[in-house]
């Protein structure tokens, strides 16, 4: 008899109301056995989304999420505690510590402003980049591993070059199934990805693993596609960042920074 089954088109199960288990399109670049951050960092913004939406009060919008990576991710059952660390009417903030098997391998703060109607003053954002429908998707799997990466739907505006790629990044699967996520939190499922478009040497020889992911937002992000103009810089002393320029169609919504730790390959 065959007892298999399918896996799930999400990147999580739930479990219970903080529990939740990863399925095989979780699975990371680095290692088979670990979680790419990518969907965790947006599995997080699904968990502040529900601890938030019992809060009263004024609507407020996420104007900064930092991500410090603790530990491995294993891909294994990971739970999430959310707190409000400092409640207010204009400015909250907000913290979630995700742990896996007993250990914490994420912690993340996210400010919230109040939203107010800035229309008349806002300027200075960049135009829109090209949108992605007439861009031929680059397999992005022929270059990294693992569940997540075989998952997404990369459609670059120009060939990719060493430490410089401008692309548009999808995703078909659901982030936990069952759920509807907001469109934020389906948009912070793909900006990690952002490390791995723009290589600047190969993964096979050097690992350059980021220890952190921070978004700084002036505005909120619409629409299943997540753009991201990147850069990659490599230091002398083990140490790199990876900054990117975050879109979606309409046009700019912030900035992604990523800390890496350069190293040879063992």
């Amino acid at each position: 008899m065959n007892t298999s089954t399918a896996t799930p088109d999400s990147y999580y199960e739930r479990i219970d109301e903080h529990r939740y288990k990863p399925t095989p399109h979780a699975g990371g670049a680095w290692s088979a056995d670990e979680q790419h951050f990518s969907p965790l960092g947006g599995l997080i913004v699904h968990a502040l989304d529900r601890h938030l939406a019992g809060r009263a009060g004024a609507a407020m919008s996420l104007s900064r999420i930092s991500f410090d990576i603790l530990g491995r991710p294993a891909l294994d059952e990971c739970e999430i505690r959310v707190e409000t660390l400092r409640p207010g009417r204009t400015i909250e903030l907000v913290e979630a510590t995700v742990c896996i098997a007993g250990r914490s391998v994420t912690r993340a703060r996210a400010w919230l402003l109040a939203d107010v109607d800035t229309e008349a003053v806002a300027a200075g954002a960049a135009p829109p980049l090209a949108p992605p429908q007439d861009l031929v998707p680059w397999p992005m799997a022929a270059q990294w591993p693992g569940g997540y990466i075989a998952s997404l739907d990369v459609r670059p505006l120009a060939p990719p070059r060493p430490g410089r790629t401008t692309a548009w990044v999808s995703t078909g699967l659901d982030l936990v199934a069952g759920e509807a996520a907001s469109p934020l939190a389906s948009y912070v499922t793909l900006v990690d990805t952002a490390n791995g478009i723009a290589v600047r040497q190969s993964p096979a020889e050097w690992m350059f693993p980021n220890v952190d992911l921070t978004l700084h937002l002036h505005r909120a992000p619409r629409g299943r596609w997540t753009g991201l103009d990147t850069t990659v810089v490599l230091g002398p002393n083990g140490q790199g960042i990876t900054s990117t320029v975050l879109h979606d169609l309409d046009g700019p919504v912030g900035h992604a920074q990523q800390m890496l730790t350069v190293r040879p390959q063992p």
